[in-house]
C-alpha cells in the first residue's frame, strides 16, 4: 500500500505517544504538521526555531527510531521552520548524521518584485498576513482599549472611517504586530474583495533598492496603488533614508487620496520621530495616533490565560498570579515564561508549581519579587484586622483573633516556601493539619461572605506590593 505523509507521521504519533508523558506529546508532538513525503524522506512542519531546536536536543532517538520504523533503515526526517516573516527553513537529518542547514525558501506568498508580472491587477495579492494574529484573540484592556476600538472599526469599513491614517506606537513586545495584522485579517476575512498587504519597513526598503536597480520604481509605486489597505511594520525604521522617503510619501499620498486605509506602526509617536522629514510626519497625524501602554495585571493574567487556553497548558492560580505580578512590562517575556515552564517541567518530570517558577522568572526580570517573611505577613495581617503579631500565636479561641491567625496562615502559604509543620511552629506551635485547616477555612469564607472575600483581595494585594519594596 502507498503511504501518504499523513499516514506515516499519524503512524509515528502513535509509537511517540507510547514513549512520552501526555504533557509532553501535547506540548511538543501535537503543534507538528506533516508536509510531504518524498520517497523516504518525511517533511514535517514545525512552530519556530526554539520548537525544531528543543525537540532534536531532546526527542532525536526517539524520532530516529519510529521513522525507521515506518520508511526503513535510509528512512529520514526533514523539517520546516516557520520564522517570524514567513519564511520556512528546510532543516534535515539522516540516519543519524548531523543536521545540516539548507538553503531557505520562502512560500508561495513571498513578496517578490510583482511589478514585473503581466497584468499584475488582475492578480489577487498574497495579504502576507499571520493568520494566528486575530481580533478575536487580541485581549482587550484599558492599555489598549483606543487602539483595538479603532482596528475594529476600520476592519468594518477600511478606509471609510476618520481612522486613516491609524497610527500604532508602542514599545517593543506590547503587541503592535498583532493588532495592525489582526485588523487585516479580518478585512480579509469579511471583505475579501479588498487587496490587503502587510509589509515590514526593511521588506518595504529592500524592493525599492531593488526597483532602483532595475529603474522600475514607476511600477512598484503602480504595484502599490492598487492595494486597498496597505499596513507598514515599524514604519520608524526610514530614518535617515531620504529617497525610501520620497516614495514612501508618493505612495501615501495616492492611497490617501483614493480613499484606501493605512495602517502604521512605530516605537514612539510621530511627534517624537528623528530623522523622518516634516512632510510625513504631517501625514502621519492626520488620522488617529493611538498608543499601546504596558497591560495592567488583569490584562496580563487575561492574556496569559488565553495563551495556556490556545495550547492547552493548565497552570496553578498561584502560579500565574506569581507571573502576572513580576512580568509586567512585555506580552513576549509572559509567552516566554510560559514556554519554559513547560519545557522545564517536561525535561525534569517536574510538577509546575511556585518553586519552579521562581526560578524560571530569574531568567526574564531583572528583579523578581522577594520573598516575604511569616513575620513581615503577621504583621500585616494584625495590623488590617486590628490586633498584635503577638496574639496570632497566643492560645485565645477569640473569634476575631482566631479568623486573623487563620488569614496569615493562609498567606504564609501562599507566600512562602515554609512547610506547613514550619508555618504552624510559627504560630505557637500548632501542627500542620491546623494550617491546612485554617486555609480550608479561609477559602471557605470568601465564598460565601463578599465582604470578607474583599478584604482578604485587599491584603494580599498589600503585601503583593510589599513585596516589590
Amino acid at each position: 500500500m502507498v503511504k501518504d505523509c499523513d499516514t506515516v507521521w499519524d503512524n509515528c504519533l502513535a509509537l511517540i505517544r507510547q514513549s512520552i508523558n501526555p504533557q509532553s506529546y501535547r506540548t511538543w508532538f501535537e503543534p507538528i504538521r506533516p508536509v510531504k513525503l518524498d520517497g523516504q524522506a518525511l517533511t514535517i512542519q514545525v512552530p519556530n526555531k526554539f520548537f525544531y531546536e528543543w525537540i532534536e536536543e531532546h526527542y532525536l532517538d526517539l524520532l530516529k527510531r519510529t521513522i525507521r520504523a515506518e520508511l526503513g533503515e535510509q528512512g529520514r526526517l526533514e523539517y520546516q521552520i516557520v520564522v517570524d516573516d514567513h519564511r520556512k527553513i528546510t532543516k534535515q537529518h539522516a540516519q543519524g548524521s548531523d543536521v545540516q542547514a539548507v538553503s531557505p525558501e520562502y512560500y508561495s506568498g513571498q513578496i517578490k518584485n510583482p511589478f514585473v508580472i503581466p497584468g499584475i491587477k488582475k492578480v489577487k495579492v498574497d495579504p502576507q498576513l499571520n493568520a494566528n494574529y486575530t481580533l478575536a484573540n487580541y485581549i482587550e484592556g484599558e492599555c489598549n482599549k483606543l487602539a483595538r476600538s479603532a482596528g475594529v472599526a476600520i476592519s468594518k469599513n477600511p478606509g471609510g472611517t476618520a481612522f486613516n491614517p491609524l497610527v500604532i506606537f508602542g514599545d517593543a513586545g506590547l503587541g503592535k504586530t498583532h493588532l495592525a495584522q489582526a485588523i487585516g485579517n479580518e478585512i480579509v476575512l469579511n471583505i475579501p474583495e479588498k487587496q490587503v498587504l502587510y509589509v515590514t519597513t526593511d521588506k518595504f526598503t529592500n524592493q525599492i533598492i531593488q526597483a532602483i536597480k532595475s529603474n522600475s520604481v514607476i511600477d512598484l509605486m503602480n504595484f502599490y496603488q492598487m492595494i486597498d489597505v496597505l499596513i507598514v511594520d515599524d514604519i520608524h525604521f526610514l530614518s535617515n533614508k531620504l529617497k525610501m522617503q520620497e516614495i514612501f510619501f508618493n505612495i501615501f499620498n495616492q492611497l490617501h487620496q483614493s480613499g484606501k486605509q493605512i495602517i502604521l506602526t512605530m516605537d514612539r509617536p510621530p511627534k517624537d520621530l528623528v530623522g523622518i522629514e516634516d512632510r510625513l510626519i504631517s501625514r502621519f497625524k492626520w488620522g488617529l495616533t493611538a498608543d499601546l501602554q504596558a497591560p495592567d495585571l488583569k490584562t496580563r493574567m487575561a492574556i496569559l490565560r488565553a495563551k495556556m487556553e490556545k495550547e492547552k497548558i493548565e497552570l496553578p492560580d498561584d502560579v500565574v498570579e506569581y507571573i502576572c505580578y513580576n512580568v509586567k512590562g512585555n506580552i513576549r517575556e509572559l509567552e516566554g515564561v510560559l514556554i519554559s515552564l513547560v519545557a522545564q517541567s517536561s525535561l525534569n518530570q517536574r510538577a509546575i508549581d511556585l518553586s519552579l517558577a521562581r526560578e524560571i522568572l530569574q531568567n526574564f526580570v531583572a528583579e523578581v519579587y522577594k520573598e516575604v517573611t511569616i513575620d513581615a505577613i503577621k504583621r500585616m495581617v494584625a495590623e488590617d484586622m486590628g490586633t498584635t503579631p503577638d496574639k496570632l500565636s497566643a492560645k485565645t479561641r477569640k473569634r476575631e483573633i482566631v479568623i486573623a491567625r487563620q488569614m496569615a496562615m493562609y498567606f504564609a502559604k501562599l507566600f512562602t516556601n515554609q512547610s506547613l509543620k514550619a508555618i504552624g511552629d510559627q504560630f505557637g506551635g500548632r501542627d500542620h493539619s491546623t494550617v491546612i485547616y485554617s486555609c480550608k477555612s479561609v477559602e471557605d469564607l470568601a465564598d460565601t461572605d463578599a465582604s470578607f472575600k474583599k478584604r482578604l483581595a485587599e491584603l494580599e494585594k498589600q503585601i503583593r506590593l510589599s513585596l516589590t519594596n
